[in-house]
């Protein structure tokens, strides 16, 4: 992880592990916390839970982890929108 100057990571690039249930299983997730919380705005969004949205990431992530397949998903979302306001 990259530092600052004093040795502390920068803001939103903490990691935060959080446990979910996709598909009936616990699994555990580590993101950036810059991730979840834009991922957490996405679901309110869309009036579904956090567990929901990364089912449905999961559920289209082909050969990706978890993880990964989430981090794209906030990537294109953030993408898509830069685009609609332009």
């Amino acid at each position: 992880m990259t530092t600052r100057g004093n040795g502390s990571p920068p803001p939103g690039g903490a990691i935060v592990k959080h446990s979910l249930a996709i598909a009936g299983h616990r699994t555990s997730i580590s993101l950036e916390r810059a991730f979840w919380d834009r991922l957490n705005a996405l679901a309110a969004a869309r009036g579904m839970s956090l567990a929901a949205l990364v089912a449905e990431i999961d559920a289209g992530r082909g050969g990706a982890n978890v993880s990964s397949a989430i981090r794209v998903f906030v990537l294109q979302s953030a993408l898509a929108q830069d685009s609609a306001e332009r």
